[in-house]
């Protein structure tokens, strides 16, 4: 049910576009655990529509919904771990989110697994992580 009023407020079909109430909406069906709101969530904040900009509550909503099965957020919660946007850079997380995503077809995070593996990036990374101990 949350969809409608997403399309509607957000997109201005069938009413006049309101992204306050756009946004009330979403959270509320994200907080209900509607997954693809809390997708939806994650990238008002991310992308500041309707709602101030913020990086960590963006990062937040992207993993719930990741962790609940929606398979387009996986990329999105290894891109954020790996630039440390909305939560502390962490490279060997960002390739397992990256790899998850990659086995589901996400061919984005097919390319930059490749890239990774290719560069010898992981291993570097975490021999880092590991020498820090």
């Amino acid at each position: 049910m949350a969809a409608k009023p997403l399309r509607g407020y957000h997109y201005g079909e069938g009413i006049e576009k309101n992204l306050e109430k756009a946004f009330y909406w979403i959270q509320k069906a994200a907080e209900n655990g509607y997954i693809e709101a809390q997708f939806c969530l994650a990238t008002l904040y991310h992308n500041g529509e309707g709602i101030k900009k913020n990086l960590e509550k963006a990062f937040y909503w992207y993993q719930k919904a990741a962790e609940g099965g929606n398979i387009d957020t996986l990329f999105q919660v290894a891109c954020l771990y790996y630039d440390g946007e909305g939560i502390e850079k962490d490279f060997e997380k960002a390739f397992y989110w990256y790899q998850k995503a990659a086995e589901n077809g996400d061919p984005e995070a097919q390319y930059n697994l490749a890239t990774l593996y290719h560069n010898g990036r992981k291993s570097l990374l975490l021999d880092t992580k590991s020498s820090r101990k």
